[in-house]
């Protein structure tokens, strides 16, 4: 005697989507309605907290007169972040398929980088990159076992390709170690090395085969990232103002530096955001260009934060260091910004001389407000707006005369 209420047969299972362990295959690259998931924005903050501590001692660093060293030290730093970054954002485009054991071994990464966050203060003081070498391993690991597993799934072309992503990301590891067993001469040389052999990876694994990255998803991605980085940017500007207040009362000479600050970063916002770059990534070569080139706009827009800190400490004679050294701690990162995200973004989607020349015309004029004293910064401010005003009117004048451009109305 059988009931219409027993249970399904074993074998049917749960739906495939709701399996805690599902086969680690390719998404689509025209997937539709494709966005980041929560996890990757999880990701994301988290990833910060390490920028966040490579930006504060780069802002001790400028502050004792130590500039140069500082800015090495945040270089080399925020290659380890941006990296294991931009490599989980890559694969995650094309592989992400959300069961239990994918988010587990992104959590694994997570807690890499904050380990690496951990270790960034002794990096910076004593040169002791054990804990660095220690979380950026985790997340290389975590990375390699995310490549293997993709492996299984595949055949042919795309498991070597898998295969050779997971065995370049380890034997990487190994040339790593350097950092922590080498003579303090010999790691620079080391460092600059492992960097060429990490950028090689991908240009190596993906040479017979490439991932199936959703252009609109990475798109997304680097810009969501972008924003979280403008807005730690803020976060820290606001901090210093706050403490400089409190300890100094020096309003008169903080709200120039403010009202510059603010101007640079809703700017630098608006320039990134106006065109529509997911269009333009339609190969590895272009992808892989514009990916490798946002190291420079994601560290140069976190310096903005730390050069805005420097300049408040020394308006109210907390930093031991010119008003010029002060003001270039904003107006070079600044430049830098604007440079490239022209380069990588702006020109594909510009006609004419006159727009082409705005960013980095303006670019030029950041730099050389660094020269006007206690106004270098609200001045480099200024300028940046009126890049902003200067695209908007172009674009206006170029659509209004009947030549269309892909960037949308207000490109600058």
């Amino acid at each position: 005697m059988t009931s219409s209420s027993a249970p399904a047969p074993a074998s049917q299972g749960a739906p495939p989507h709701l399996r805690p362990l599902r086969p680690l295959t390719a998404r689509g690259r025209h997937e539709a309605h494709r966005v980041a998931s929560p996890l990757e924005l999880f990701f994301d903050l988290c990833f910060v907290v390490a920028i966040s501590q490579a930006g504060g001692e780069l802002v001790h660093a400028i502050a004792e007169g130590h500039a140069g060293q500082g800015v090495l030290n945040y270089a080399m730093l925020f290659f380890a972040i941006w990296w294991a970054w931009m490599n989980f954002s890559w694969f995650a485009s094309a592989y992400d398929n959300d069961d239990a054991l994918y988010r587990i071994v992104t959590l694994v990464q997570i807690a890499g980088v904050l380990v690496l966050a951990a270790g960034v203060s002794r990096g910076f003081a004593d040169h002791d990159y054990t804990a660095v070498w220690l979380g950026y391993v985790i997340m290389r690991v975590a990375m390699a076992a995310q490549w293997l597993r993709a492996a299984r799934s595949a055949e042919g072309p795309e498991r070597t390709m898998a295969l050779r992503y997971a065995g370049g990301v380890l034997l990487c590891q190994v040339g790593w170690a350097g950092l922590v067993l080498l003579p303090q001469d010999a790691r620079a040389w080391l460092y600059l090395a492992m960097v060429i052999v990490e950028m090689c990876v991908p240009l190596y694994a993906e040479r017979r085969h490439t991932t199936s990255w959703h252009p609109h998803h990475i798109a997304e991605r680097f810009g969501l990232f972008t924003i979280i980085v403008l807005g730690e940017t803020i976060a820290a500007a606001t901090v210093a103002v706050k403490s400089a207040l409190a300890e100094h009362d020096a309003l008169a000479e903080l709200l120039p530096i403010a009202a510059g600050g603010l101007l640079i970063v809703f700017s630098a916002w608006w320039i990134y955001f106006v065109v529509p770059i997911h269009g333009h990534l339609r190969s590895n070569r272009q992808s892989f260009l514009w990916g490798y080139g946002h190291y420079v706009i994601f560290a140069s827009a976190a310096s903005i934060g730390a050069g805005l800190e420097v300049a408040v400490e020394q308006a109210v004679g907390a930093a031991h260091i010119s008003t010029a050294s002060a003001s270039a701690a904003v107006t070079v990162p600044t430049a830098l910004y604007l440079l490239t995200v022209w380069g990588l973004h702006s020109r594909y989607f510009k006609v004419g001389v006159a727009q082409q020349s705005v960013l980095p015309v303006t670019s030029l004029l950041v730099l050389c407000c660094t020269f006007l004293g206690d106004w270098a910064v609200p001045a480099a401010g200024a300028v940046c707006a009126l890049a902003v005003a200067t695209g908007t009117i172009l674009t206006a004048r170029t659509a209004a005369a009947g030549h269309p451009t892909e960037a949308t109305p207000g490109a600058s």
